[in-house]
């Protein structure tokens, strides 16, 4: 986590969030000038662009209504407007305009390419000037029309003496136009509308086709959602039951969930026992027992048996809503190349303007008069354009988050990718972390059948993790809970109740091993139970996974030496016990000092340091609040795989950003030149330019199958 992130979460209290769709950011210069100037307006803090979502999060004054926040992005040159209250949702309205301009652009196009054909085919004098002025009429609503994406744009930026990527492509169409009618009104031979709309055309499919992409890199949100309940059957005072759709659910509302429903909002089980699939939300394949008092999330699948369920969370609160909302924000990030692209599309419009111009007076100098030289400078004016550029850094980083998410892990911000790319060495907490943090009991097999289902209900009527632990592996196993009378807790000592007439209890045994153990007491009988805090069940393979990328682990515990040094030759990696938090605070500075970049792996509230300090940092969904928030990234589930496939996924990624890099450079190495010496067209650069951002585009898409 960056220094400038624990500012903002320390200065988070007093600021109110809000998040605006703004359809007319089209590169890296509009994403810097937005969160480079709108923190400049009094009131607002911060703005942070999510660049394929098309939408800003803006950090402000909660004083500052959304109308002012409004008119400051129109003073930088853009239209905004409130995003949809839905977290989850996406904004749509942009690719369908840009599919109706295109349509219109196509159809206007072919039109004006059959009456072009029989002024290519000689047609002179009057016909050929009939030809042009019916290419006119269908030239000029067409072009009104479709070319509004590039012409509004482009009218607010010069309405607030800014300026961006559509002034100049405006610029070209307008004077590709307007040659075009001093040709047809003069009785030219040439004219060239059929040009000027399949200028529009190509123009306006590379915008259509990249919006396509763009919506295709967040598709790994829209299959979030797919799987959510679209509404609950809720009890109601006298019994009877009615359907609320999603969006209506309230907390405190009781839902009844049947055998193969989905849920539609996060609640605590109160009634029956069931298994529920979370491998939509946790990326954990294998059902799971589920019981009352239990935890369930909206998404999960009821496998097995009906259950009812309290809800705790409205649609907008609940974790699957988090998650969202965490990736809709983590599209663009600070990291070092969207600075380098920041830093060359601020220079881009004074480039590409002294370029066309210097194009148009050189070519006037070498005789080639005004109507070759203005044609040049109109095809350098449309191919120099720094899509591509701006493209490539969020592009990659979105389809790599989306990729990570499907296998269990949420990327918090997108420079992390960067940050785990460099990662050489991996420090692992014990507990909770390299382990579940759930206590199992080891030896079930004493229990017998009437046993197993006295200690179910139980541990049912605890909260104790013990209690927890024991009550998870007996449903694993399919037991069901026996009934009991006078079921009672007693804080510090058990649950007691009666079975058939004999008193039975579950409470705390006396020590007599290293593990924790409960004992359950049937009249006169006991039967002790001993707990371990199971490992992950893929640890050893992912700490191999890791050692083939290159990666060394270490484990650095809280607990006792001897323990954590059994663990270490277990597994066998070094391992330090008794570690204090400024104990590993000193090893992450220490292996810093070293020229290692270490990533920190844990759970605790005591690794809250040690996850804010490390290079980058990473911390199971189970963890504490403050892990959660002070590292960069969160898996979810019980395998520990999701570090290792992060790894992986972010060194992929980072190949694919300087691809991107090579590939945008090198375009415009090659056609900034072509297109200054004359050897370009305006149709041909508004092909290179929109195919351009399409490879970048297209290349970053291969990273949707790197965490599979």
């Amino acid at each position: 986590m960056t220094e400038h992130s624990r500012i903002e979460l320390a200065d988070a209290d007093h600021l109110s969030d809000h998040r605006f769709t703004v359809p007319g950011m089209r590169c890296a210069g509009c994403i810097s000038k937005i969160e480079r100037e709108l923190p400049k307006f009094a009131g607002i803090e911060a703005a942070r662009v999510n660049f394929s979502a098309k939408r800003v999060a803006v950090r402000h004054d909660p004083a500052l209504g959304e109308d002012a926040i409004l008119r400051a992005f129109e003073k930088l040159g853009f239209e905004a407007q409130p995003a949809a209250d839905n977290p989850l949702g996406q904004d749509d309205a942009e690719s369908k305009k840009l599919v109706r301009a295109v349509a219109v652009a196509g159809f206007g196009m072919m039109n004006i390419m059959l009456l072009s054909v029989s002024v290519w085919s000689g047609a002179t004098g009057v016909t050929r000037e009939m030809f042009h002025w019916l290419s006119a009429l269908i030239a000029l609503p067409v072009i009104a029309y479709s070319g509004r994406p590039f012409f509004a744009s482009a009218l607010m930026a010069l309405r607030y003496g800014r300026t961006n990527m559509d002034v100049p492509i405006s610029i070209g169409v307008l004077l590709a136009t307007a040659l075009s009618i001093f040709e047809t009104a003069t009785g030219g031979e040439h004219a060239y509308f059929d040009g000027a709309v399949m200028l529009l055309f190509f123009l306006l499919t590379g915008r259509a086709l990249d919006a396509a992409m763009r919506n295709k890199a967040r598709s790994g949100i829209s299959a979030l959602l797919s799987h959510l309940g679209r509404g609950a059957s809720v009890v109601n005072p006298d019994g009877t039951t009615r359907w609320i759709r999603a969006e209506d659910l309230e907390p405190d509302m009781v839902m009844v969930v049947a055998a193969g429903e989905a849920l539609a909002a996060d609640g605590r089980i109160i009634s029956g026992t069931t298994t529920i699939d979370n491998s939509m939300l946790t990326g954990e394949s294998r059902p799971q027992p589920a019981g009352p008092g239990m935890i369930v999330y909206a998404g999960a699948s009821n496998l097995s048996d009906p259950i009812t369920v309290e809800l705790t969370a409205t649609r907008d609160d609940m974790a699957i809503a988090e998650i969202a909302r965490l990736m809709d924000e983590a599209g663009q990030s600070r990291s070092r190349y969207v600075r380098i692209a920041d830093r060359a599309a601020r220079l881009y419009a004074p480039a590409v303007h002294s370029l066309a111009l210097l194009a148009f007076a050189g070519w006037m100098i070498a005789g080639a008069g005004w109507y070759q030289s203005l044609t040049i400078a109109i095809a350098v004016l449309i191919i120099t354009c720094p899509c591509a550029l701006g493209l490539a850094v969020p592009a990659a980083q979105v389809v790599a988050s989306n990729a990570l998410l499907k296998c269990g892990l949420l990327v918090k911000d997108g420079s992390a990718l960067e940050r785990l790319a460099q990662a050489d060495i991996v420090l692992f907490d014990k507990t909770g972390t390299l382990t579940l943090g759930q206590p199992r009991p080891i030896n079930l097999d004493e229990l017998g059948a009437d046993d197993r289902g006295i200690a179910l209900a139980l541990a049912q009527a605890s909260r104790h993790p013990l209690s927890k632990g024991l009550a998870a592996a007996l449903q694993s196993e399919g037991a069901a809970p026996a009934h009991l009378d006078q079921i009672a807790e007693t804080a510090g000592i058990g649950v007691s109740g009666e079975w058939r007439g004999l008193p039975v209890a579950l409470r705390r045994a006396p020590s007599g091993s290293d593990n924790p153990a409960s004992e359950l007491l049937v009249g006169e009988r006991r039967v002790r139970l001993e707990f371990a805090d199971q490992l992950r069940p893929d640890v050893t393979e992912t700490l191999a996974k890791l050692e083939e990328l290159g990666l060394s682990g270490q484990i650095v515990s809280g607990d006792r030496e001897e323990v954590a040094a059994s663990l270490g030759r277990d597994l066998g990696v070094p391992a330090i016990g008794a570690m204090l938090p400024g104990a590993k605070l000193e090893r992450l500075e220490a292996l810093k000092t070293q020229g290692h970049f270490p990533l920190m792996v844990g759970d605790g509230l005591n690794d809250g340091p040690a996850l804010a300090a490390a290079h980058v940092s990473i911390a199971p969904g189970s963890a504490s609040d403050v892990s959660q928030q002070a590292a960069d990234a969160v898996f979810v589930g019980e395998s520990l795989l999701p570090v290792a496939k992060a790894i992986r996924t972010a060194r992929q990624t980072m190949r694919i950003v300087r691809q991107n890099f090579a590939f945008a450079i090198g375009y415009n190495v090659l056609a900034v030149p072509l297109a200054l010496a004359g050897l370009v067209t305006p149709l041909v650069a508004a092909i290179a330019m929109s195919g351009s951002s399409i490879i970048v585009v297209a290349n970053s898409l291969r990273l949707a199958r790197s965490a599979r």
